[in-house]
């Protein structure tokens, strides 16, 4: 894991304080759902390649704020975002929420929580 810098980690706090987040725990129990939340991966086109959550979409943090609106024109819909340990996701998050989406996580513990936890994983 790259070592983050202190300008970085700050601006992430800064987004997390202002985002709601939730556990791995809970995203996966909700995966399970009749209606599940729409999963969205932020990170990078080399890390989604390396597998991804199940039902997860890629909309990764360069476009995401461009290509949202086509792909979720509902701001109400519920988004769960994830990255790769928390930080960027609470950025994308807060981004969104500055755009009008109303019903949006960050995933607490990104995908290497998720990996941890021995969850399933897709490969793409």
């Amino acid at each position: 894991m790259a070592k983050h810098s202190p300008r970085f980690l700050k601006l992430s706090e800064d987004a997390r304080s202002g985002v709601r987040e939730i556990s791995i725990d809970q995203v996966h129990k909700r995966l399970a759902d009749a209606q599940p939340p729409l999963i969205v991966d932020v990170r990078e086109d080399h890390e989604w390649s390396q597998g991804h959550l199940p039902q997860a979409v890629h909309l990764g943090r360069g476009i995401l704020e461009r290509d949202i609106e086509q792909r979720v024109p509902d701001v109400h819909a519920e988004l769960i975002l994830y990255c790769g340990g928390g930080y960027r996701s609470a950025l994308a998050a807060e981004s969104l929420q500055k755009m009008g989406y109303d019903n949006v996580w960050s995933m607490a513990g990104g995908w290497r929580g998720w990996r941890d936890a021995n969850l399933p994983i897709e490969q793409p």
